[in-house]
């Protein structure tokens, strides 16, 4: 928690921002804090952000297709790297994403993201080489998506919260799974209807809606509107820019990789985003159709993993609060590990149909689908301080190449073998691993009221003897 500094000579050298009186305009409002305004605003820019990763999976097929059928020929293996590289590059931008936010604002590096997006979604439409699928996917949107990704959600909620942080990280995070929830039926209906493009070009469209509220209504530090973080009555001046973020990024990895702590968070969530984004998000619908499950049945299985997603996120911010995050980690990767090893089964059972059982397997799926990331980031910043922002965007990067390696990997696997149960079961296993290792985290600082204590704390200190 920040404190009150004392007077600064005026002639000495510029220092780092500290906390500050609050100014004679900082009052006490009944109205609700500008903080959730923001939070809100990067709720419906995060869904914006996030229409897009609803159709690789729904893709797959129709480029896949002759084309006599409208499609291209193309290799799933093919397909799954240009989505492959779309995870690995978003994952990469994510650290000099939050880097950038400090040096450029929020604001402005959300509104170029979203114009990236918007700009590699339309420009597929008129894409005839699978080099045109892998630039536009892969680098446009790649880079878009990874300006907007957990390291905006973790940005927002360091500078305008010290209460509810762990709430509101589950609120943000639970965003992407909105976007899929809402546009996956809508795009599955619209491929199977009207055909490919134009659905690619209502993911554009979405990405471009969220420009404007993010212009108009979003803010970079509570310093901007007068306000002291949600949560603090102590006002913290705005942070001057700071130049060099590629620079700092690199620095806090170097920094980070030299901890224990870092790989352990970095290995935890390379395999979450294998077992999620690059497995079930990528591959769920092509191998549900592989059994016969019409595409829109399948779609909406994973619109459903989305509901129950939000409610599993919520519910894991809520707990992070309150409970060792090492533990909830282990739990969660264990359960998840548990129900994969089930899935190839449930789907050979069922016949092309929607059972109870793979319902079942649906909604324990979607409680647990990104439970993982109010945990991780409360890690990070236990561990890492001021700088948890980007560690995490580097544990992050770590998240979306396990993504990527398992969705080209997923494609390739099911060319050389046709069936995807070898991925499900291996990925079934990796879980197990990840919650071995999650127990293995050294636990970080908290006060005497529970609240987590930010700045290096003694374990990492330990960790770099």
């Amino acid at each position: 928690m920040s404190q009150t500094a004392p007077p600064q000579d005026p002639a000495g050298p510029p220092s780092a921002p500290v906390a500050a009186a609050a100014p004679a305009s900082v009052r006490r409002r009944r109205l609700p804090h500008r903080a959730w305004l923001v939070a809100a605003v990067a709720f419906l820019t995060i869904i914006g952000a996030a229409a897009f990763n609803s159709l690789p999976g729904l893709l797959i097929d129709p480029l896949h297709a002759a084309p006599a059928d409208g499609g291209f020929g193309w290799s799933r293996g093919t397909i799954g790297l240009a989505a492959g590289l779309t995870v690995a590059l978003s994952g990469l931008a994510g650290p000099f994403a939050a880097a950038l936010h400090d040096r450029f604002g929020i604001r402005r590096v959300c509104a170029v993201a979203l114009t990236a997006i918007a700009s590699g979604s339309l420009l597929s439409v008129w894409m005839t080489a699978s080099w045109q699928l892998v630039l536009y996917w892969g680098v446009l949107v790649g880079l878009g998506t990874g300006s907007m990704a957990l390291a905006f959600a973790a940005t927002v909620t360091n500078r305008w919260f010290v209460a509810r942080r762990g709430l509101v990280t589950g609120v943000l995070t639970a965003a992407g799974a909105s976007g899929q929830l809402v546009f996956l039926p809508l795009c599955s209906w619209i491929v199977e209807n009207h055909g490919w493009r134009p659905a690619v070009v209502t993911t554009g469209l979405a990405a471009l809606v969220a420009v404007p509220f993010v212009w108009l209504l979003m803010r970079d530090h509570p310093a901007d509107v007068g306000l002291a973080p949600y949560g603090s009555e102590v006002f913290v001046e705005k942070p001057a820019p700071q130049p060099g973020a590629s620079r700092r990024a690199l620095r806090v990895l170097r920094d980070a990789s030299r901890t224990g702590p870092f790989w352990l968070l970095a290995g935890t969530f390379a395999i979450c985003g294998a077992s999620t984004n690059g497995l079930i998000r990528t591959h769920f619908v092509p191998s549900a159709h592989d059994h016969g499950m019409p595409i829109t049945a399948a779609a909406s299985l994973l619109a459903v993993i989305g509901i129950f997603d939000i409610i599993g996120t919520i519910a894991s911010g809520w707990l992070t609060d309150r409970y060792d995050s090492r533990r909830l980690l282990a739990v969660y990767y264990g359960l998840r590990g548990l129900s994969l090893m089930f899935l190839p089964m449930l789907l050979g059972a069922s016949g092309g149909e929607v059972q109870p059982p793979m319902v079942f397997f649906i909604v324990f799926y979607g409680l647990d689908w990104v439970a993982t990331v109010p945990p991780t980031l409360a890690l990070c910043r236990e561990h890492y301080g001021e700088d948890s922002a980007i560690v995490f965007g580097w544990v992050l990067a770590s998240h979306q190449l396990g993504a990527a390696l398992v969705a080209w990997l997923g494609g390739l696997t099911r060319d050389l073998t046709g069936t995807y149960d070898a991925v499900w079961l291996t990925s079934g296993a990796l879980c197990a691993l990840a919650a071995t290792m999650a127990l293995v985290i050294r636990s970080g600082r908290r006060g005497a009221d529970g609240e987590l204590q930010t700045g290096p704390s003694p374990s990492r200190t330990s960790s770099r003897r």
